[in-house]
């Protein structure tokens, strides 16, 4: 499903055709990869088929939304129960009914540790199956990273540091949080505003304030009783995603967090909700919204995308603490976009790994690449190919150093990275850092203890390029 014309539409994925196995993987596993991953780059949302069980169980958790959302008392709530969306400060801290006047919308959240499994009142009771459903959602959604880690070719589960512990420990609070929601209910009307609503081919539209929501979450996992979700595509149109999700369909998108921690290979989705013919509406527009949240003592950092060769920009560069994130604003006029990621094919099960996934430009007819540039890209061909395999074989996590402090680990026995080097076979004098940051000399001392003499015509080159550039000052 390669190539340059890309997906017509929206990507279908079978979750089973997700689930990793021991050894190479299958060809099914390849394409099922490939079609999710385009999908996401091409329209930030992917749609994920459950098994008809699974379908079930999300059907009947819709159900008990409508109706859980149908019993309650009508517009305004309780003021303790109004959540302005734009508070993050107990991000990771809601739990139970919330409603949020501005977009029309009432939630109830669902955090296991958090969140009360019985009823606290006869007067009320939360909507059902929520734990079975957190549990499915949950395992889908790390499930789909850890597909878009091979995408991305990273090594297995490379998220796991910053995700909740399964299952939490004793007095633990989950990070992530499965929200059920209700947009537009009639008897909420008491909160619309002028501003909200439209006129759009004589139906009554709304589309909230924030026309380019994005979650802060890793991956998110929708399930809707009414289609009216819409994401903006690669070309900045915006494109209605869940119009024709089947009985056992969900939809799958990024969030922010994740084009963080990949360094914005993976685009966060840019959402709006829009809710049309409400007067006659019943229930107004249900849905159920599984979001994979990082630890909030954790740290969204690059450390994999760097180990597995990929270019870091600078915005990027400094590890970032997740509760801070989470707190700050992310304007998504400034999301840094990456076009270079246009290769979604994978080699067959024969060639026993997976090559780099960036097409290179056949340059027979272009002019030879400059001898630096060549040096780096050689650097970081050998860093994926056979410093990553040393280091996966003795299951060890590559962890590169600062160059300015790394300078000063090489001279002492009990640096940080001593072990490592030691045990990867690290060219003594080279400090350990991503061959990328290395000085050109600290380059040729890389490739040549991994690979001698491959670098034979690359230093000549350099020479001459330093005796050309003297003597032109001379």
């Amino acid at each position: 499903m390669a190539g340059h014309t890309g997906l017509p539409c929206l990507g279908r994925v079978k979750l089973s055709d997700l689930l990793p196995s021991e050894g190479l993987p299958s060809d099914l596993y390849r394409q099922s990869v490939s079609t999710l991953s385009q999908s996401l780059v091409q329209y930030s949302a992917a749609i994920i088929q459950f098994s008809a069980c699974e379908g079930a169980l999300l059907r009947s958790g819709l159900d008990s939304a409508r109706l859980y959302f149908h019993q309650r008392s009508s517009y305004p709530p309780p003021p303790d129960l109004i959540h302005n969306t734009a508070d993050t400060r107990e991000w990771c801290k809601t739990s139970g009914y919330h409603a949020d006047p501005e977009l029309w919308q009432e939630t109830y959240d669902f955090r296991p540790g958090l969140t009360p499994v019985e009823p606290n009142s006869a007067m009320e009771s939360p909507p059902g199956g929520l734990p079975d459903i957190f549990s499915l959602l949950g395992k889908a959604a790390r499930d789909i990273l850890d597909a878009i880690s091979f995408y991305l070719n990273l090594r297995s589960s490379p998220f796991t540091d910053i995700l909740d512990n399964v299952p939490l420990r004793t007095r633990e609070i989950s990070s992530s949080v499965l929200s059920v929601c209700c947009h537009a209910r009639p008897s909420f009307q008491g909160a619309q505003h002028h501003n909200l609503t439209a006129h759009e081919n004589g139906q009554l539209v709304i589309y909230p304030d924030h026309e380019h929501q994005a979650d802060k979450s890793l991956i998110s996992l929708v399930k809707s009783d009414k289609a009216g979700l819409h994401i903006r595509d690669l070309h900045g149109r915006w494109v209605l995603v869940d119009g024709d999700l089947g009985p056992q369909e969900a939809l799958v998108y990024p969030g922010l967090a994740l084009y963080q921690a990949t360094a914005g290979y993976i685009n966060p989705a840019l959402l709006r909700t829009e809710t049309t013919n409400i007067q006659g509406n019943m229930y107004g527009r249900c849905s159920l919204a599984f979001k994979l949240m990082p630890k909030s003592m954790a740290s969204l950092n690059c450390s994999e995308m760097r180990a597995a060769g990929h270019g870091i920009e600078a915005q990027f560069q400094l590890p970032i603490p997740v509760d801070d994130f989470m707190q700050r604003a992310h304007p998504t006029d400034q999301i840094f976009t990456r076009n270079n990621l246009q290769s979604f094919s994978f080699p067959t099960a024969q060639d026993g790994c997976m090559k780099p996934l960036i097409k290179r430009k056949n340059n027979s007819r272009c002019k030879p690449l400059p001898p630096s540039k060549r040096l780096r890209l050689e650097a970081q061909r050998v860093l994926k190919e056979r410093v990553q395999d040393i280091a996966d074989k003795k299951g060890i996590k590559l962890r590169f150093c600062n160059l300015k402090d790394c300078e000063h680990h090489m001279h002492t026995l009990d640096s940080p990275c001593a072990n490592i080097r030691m045990e990867i076979g690290w060219p003594p004098g080279v400090p350990f850092v991503h061959p990328h940051d290395l000085p050109n000399k600290a380059k040729i001392s890389f490739l040549e203890a991994y690979e001698p003499g491959a670098t034979h015509d690359m230093e000549l080159s350099l020479t001459e390029t330093g005796q050309g550039s003297q003597h032109a000052t001379n």
